[in-house]
């Protein structure tokens, strides 16, 4: 086999066990890599209704054929297992050098099961792996355990760790890397806490086996060269996507005091060009060579990395107009271990709620002292922060009335950084991401602006599809990030001459979108397991606010999303992606895919429409 390793990493922590474990071609060229081979594992391996946080539960680390390889952004990982968080499918992913070293160490995934029974590292070398008492490195945070390994390890390891919020199991705590680069929203680093597994630290030595070094050598050598040619390559490497804060402004889609509205009066002050005066250095992921990640110094002069992600939901998202207090609070999530994204929806529900009088609670919009308490609240779930530690769709919930109206998720998950009021488009790409309100499978809200945002038809169904397979599927299996065709243009016509060159194997396009169609419909079968007694379309369906309270400010003032048109929009996706009127996969659609033994397991817990 070239390209691939052919073999995964099994690790028992409750055991103390590790053993390498070969996989076959059909495998490699059914499922792909990253995202494919975890939601198969996951399908296989875990039984429907088990607690995301117990041993039971698989942790996953998974990268694709062109991981690692000298190709353009091709140092990413991706990291699943049963969320905590949403009760479903979970996953994100990462730019670290675990990836790299871990591909090198001849391994394509490690699949974690089980708990250690004291705080443990796990030091893999090669073919060796390691169990390593992590006691000293309990209670740090993620930047400083990752500073501390490296110097125990040798700085050219790859490091994964968590910080305090995953050690405390906070629903939305994720697996941090690189000094801020994190992943896995859904609650990846609260699985990893649950096994008591302080980080992963990977060295490997070998050579990649690829079909065509000599291939892979040139191709990645000249896609380097198209990439430096691209006309917004300057600009990009100056803002990265920080500019998208001025666009959002433009656009009214910057989400501001917890998505009710779409502009924000201070957002020159937290956008691209603000964070350019401030900024001091970039940083990226292996084989990058259009770093994203933008280096500011913060209100406490120390360096945090931006994007425009965690700029939003932590800025205008909870009325904060100080692009350097937005950077304090970015950098303590990134330390702790916890999701910006998440953090941020969890702040602005507490102000919201403040402000209604809903909670015993007091905290004013903007007001930065008080959001870096509730942050560490939430971390240590002292008071308020242990409601909100569990996400908003419970927090919500558990206060009752009419919180649950100021709860802005979709299947558990809080929205990430777009306010929808007047995007049906992107209001569907969140309804039916794989793993709940995320802008990673299908960031279409660009396109639809530029087309018309007021249209609910079939153009827009086509257009999400179309972009959630190939960014959440073919980019996520491959595994490499999709930024360089994303925001300068790469082509696309590149990935299966890669994937030729390592592999030896021919995959047209369509054939890695068959491959995205597999890996979406293998991901909706586990929700649907998961939620057999109680899935319906409603699953799918945005934020109340979006479609019942209208905008006040901006060009767009008293507009709202169409809940029925929104409904027939659904009901066309369904439509296409071969799924029935409550959104789950048919037995038909599921056969012509490939997963006629999915379908045979589905029909176990809810009745198949043929």
């Amino acid at each position: 086999m070239h390209g691939w390793n052919g073999k995964l990493l099994r690790v028992d922590l409750t055991k103390g066990k590790a053993v390498s474990q070969e996989y076959d071609a059909s495998f490699a060229k059914t499922f792909l890599g990253g995202r494919g081979f975890a939601a198969k594992i996951l399908w296989d391996e875990l039984k429907p209704g088990i607690d995301p946080l117990s041993p039971e539960n698989k942790l996953i680390f998974a990268a694709g054929p062109l991981t690692a390889l000298p190709l353009p952004s091709s140092g990413k990982l991706l990291v699943a297992a049963k969320s905590p968080l949403t009760g479903g499918y979970g996953d994100g992913n990462l730019g670290t050098h675990a990836t790299v070293q871990m591909r090198r160490a001849g391994y394509d995934a490690i699949v974690i099961q089980g708990k250690a029974s004291k705080p443990t590292t796990l030091y893999i070398h090669d073919a060796k792996t390691e169990f390593v008492d992590a006691k000293d490195y309990w209670g740090e945070g993620s930047l400083q355990t990752e500073k501390a390994l490296k110097k125990e390890h040798g700085t050219s390891v790859g490091v994964i760790a968590i910080g305090q919020a995953g050690e405390n199991q906070v629903k939305f705590a994720n697996a941090v890397s690189q000094g801020g680069r994190a992943g896995g929203r859904p609650g990846m680093g609260a699985v990893m806490g649950s096994k008591n597994l302080k980080a992963v630290v990977v060295r490997g030595t070998k050579t990649l086996p690829v079909k065509d070094a000599k291939a892979v050598k040139t191709l990645g050598l000249e896609a380097y060269r198209e990439v430096l040619a691209k006309p917004n390559y300057d600009f990009w490497k100056r803002q990265g996507t920080m500019s998208v804060v001025e666009w959002s402004q433009e656009n009214s889609v910057l989400p501001t005091q917890n998505f009710r509205e779409g502009v924000f009066d201070e957002a020159d002050e937290i956008g691209g060009f603000a964070m350019e005066k401030i900024k001091i250095s970039n940083r990226g992921c292996p084989h990058c060579n259009m770093t994203c990640g933008n280096v500011v110094e913060d209100s406490e002069k120390l360096p945090s990395e931006l994007d425009y992600e965690n700029v939003a939901l932590l800025g205008s998202n909870i009325g904060l107009g100080n692009l350097k207090e937005v950077a304090t609070l970015n950098r303590l999530a990134d330390d702790y271990g916890v999701d910006t994204i998440s953090l941020g929806n969890v702040i602005g529900f507490a102000m919201e709620a403040s402000e209604k009088r809903l909670v015993d609670y007091r905290v004013e919009w903007g007001d930065f002292e008080e959001a870096k308490v509730l942050a560490e609240d939430v971390v240590y779930k002292r008071g308020i922060g242990a409601l909100l530690a569990e996400g908003v769709r419970s927090a919500s919930k558990k206060v009752g009335g009419d919180a649950e109206k100021l709860a802005m998720q979709i299947k558990g998950l809080e929205v990430s950084g777009y306010n929808c009021h007047t995007t049906p488009g992107m209001a569907l790409s969140y309804g039916t991401c794989s793993i709940g309100a995320h802008h990673k499978d299908a960031w279409v809200i660009s396109w639809e602006v530029s087309v018309g945002r007021e249209s609910y038809g079939e153009a827009k169904v086509d257009k999400v599809i179309e972009l959630q397979r190939l960014r959440g599927g073919v980019f996520e299996c491959l595994t490499t990030c999709r930024l360089p065709w994303v925001e300068v243009g790469f082509g696309l016509y590149w990935y299966p001459k890669f994937l030729k060159a390592a592999t030896g194997v021919d995959m047209t396009m369509n054939d890695l979108f068959t491959i995205a169609d597999r890996t979406f419909a293998l991901m909706r079968a586990f929700w649907v397991r998961e939620y057999a007694d109680s899935w319906s379309r409603n699953m799918d369906v945005p934020p109340a606010r979006w479609f019942d309270e209208p905008l006040t400010k901006g060009h767009f003032k008293g507009a709202t999303l169409d809940r029925e048109k929104y409904d027939s929009m659904l009901g066309v996706y369904y439509g296409k992606r071969g799924w029935d009127n409550r959104g789950i996969p048919t037995e038909s659609s599921l056969a012509r895919l490939g997963l006629r033994d999915v379908a045979e397991e589905l029909g176990r817990y809810v009745k198949l429409s043929v």
